[in-house]
């Protein structure tokens, strides 16, 4: 490859990457909105406030399933330039019709209750094609070399808009919310109408898989490595979304959260460039199994926290071990499906997220945060979670390492 074409191809990736990174914003943004405005629009139909909790559980099951279902129908589609494009422009645009009219069906009262839910169900299994689907152009397409870059400026993306959260909470509280249904829904599709545009530059200078390119069954390594991202990802939800609020509240007032939960955020965001380069040369496990455990250190301080700037410190802390295992195990991903199932496992590991997420929706459904018998458990599962899985992440990539096959320069370990 000639300096023009390296600069050309490194140029496209860059573009393919921020527009993941785009993609991955605004959805999440769009999440944030129903989150925020569920509780309203549920009591406009007569849902009671107690049964909400168990609509976003709802949400996280069909995750579960349709994310993974999602990425195997990408592998299906990838090897046919534009078709993958165009099956997410069509499922994002009934994704985002459902979620319009989600505020508008509320507002006809009781009567609506039916025609509520199903629509939560269609706009939950539709915007799974936002998740794993796009980012399988990243091991379809491009080198190996640059999809650990590539996947960290997907996730930040991800990572800016959890850290503007808070914030978009805050301001969309006291709003209708039909204008900001109306706003996020049209700002998502028109993003995810240019994965076309996306999809035929990336494929330009290289080949797509073969379509009849069969993927493999998954082996040991690959559960082994799903098994520790659930793990993670309970962890993450345990620590952040149940512990760190309260945490924080042992410093400071109730008022100046929206500031300082925004601070696990930076730390995601900051983290994931540098260590992007040490998948690229040293793979997604081992960062993977290193940030776990780093991550529980940082936990455990803020557990230990004696002061609020000891406390942000170990949170900026977490945030980046965050970041380096989400990045890393994006890489790892398409590179441990880089038979043809990248959408398989990039599912698979949406997935795991969504799992998670579940978990811990029904512990706080459960009430155990409200029962003092039950906060040892929800403080230190966290550190138990990373811990384990991240020194599993490293006993399994040390034997990769060892093996005979040398994978030792893959991109995802």
């Amino acid at each position: 490859m000639t300096n023009i074409e390296h600069s050309a191809d490194t140029g496209a990736g860059r573009r393919t990457g921020l527009y993941l990174a785009a993609l991955q914003f605004v959805f999440t943004l769009g999440w944030t909105t129903y989150v925020v405005y569920l509780p309203k629009l549920a009591a406009e139909v007569g849902i009671a406030p107690s049964a909400v909790i168990l609509i976003l559980m709802l949400d996280q099951a069909i995750f579960t399933i349709a994310d993974t279902a999602m990425g195997l129908a990408a592998d299906k589609l990838a090897p046919y330039v534009g078709r993958l494009g165009l099956f997410v422009g069509l499922v994002t645009a009934i994704s985002c019709a459902a979620f319009v009219a989600l505020p508008f069906v509320a507002g006809a009262g009781a009567a609506a209750q039916v025609w509520f839910i199903a629509l939560i169900v269609v706009w939950s299994v539709t915007s799974s094609a936002l998740r794993a689907p796009p980012l399988t152009l990243l091991g379809k397409y491009r080198a190996k070399p640059q999809v650990p870059f590539l996947a960290a400026l997907a996730m930040l993306g991800y990572g800016v808009a959890g850290a503007v959260s808070p914030y978009l909470g805050v301001v969309l509280r006291e709003h209708d919310a039909r204008l900001p249904f109306v706003i996020s829904s049209v700002v998502l599709l028109l993003t995810a109408l240019g994965l076309s545009r996306i999809e035929h530059d990336v494929a330009r200078d290289v080949a797509p898989p073969k379509p009849d390119e069969a993927a493999k069954p998954l082996g040991l390594v690959p559960i082994a490595f799903i098994v520790a991202m659930v793990a993670l990802a309970l962890g993450y939800q345990l620590h952040f979304a149940v512990n760190s609020a309260p945490s924080y509240l042992r410093f400071a007032a109730p008022g100046e959260l929206q500031w300082l939960m925004p601070v696990f955020w930076i730390g995601f965001n900051i983290a994931m460039f540098p260590a992007s380069l040490v998948v690229k040369h040293r793979g997604g496990l081992i960062v993977m199994g290193a940030a776990g455990l780093l991550g529980a250190v940082a936990i455990a301080a803020a557990e230990f926290a004696g002061s609020l700037n000891t406390l942000i410190a170990a949170q900026f802390l977490a945030g980046a071990a965050w970041g380096c295992m989400l990045m890393s195990a994006i890489s790892a991903a398409l590179a441990i499906g880089s038979t043809g199932a990248e959408g398989k496992v990039t599912g698979l590991v949406f997935s795991a997220l969504a799992l998670g997420t579940f978990a811990r929706m029904a512990a706080v459904a459960g009430g155990l945060q409200k029962m003092p018998e039950y906060a040892p458990l929800l403080h230190w599962t966290p550190v138990a979670c990373w811990s384990v899985a991240g020194a599993g992440l490293l006993v399994i990539a040390a034997a990769r390492l060892q093996g005979p096959s040398g994978l030792k320069a893959s991109a995802g370990g």
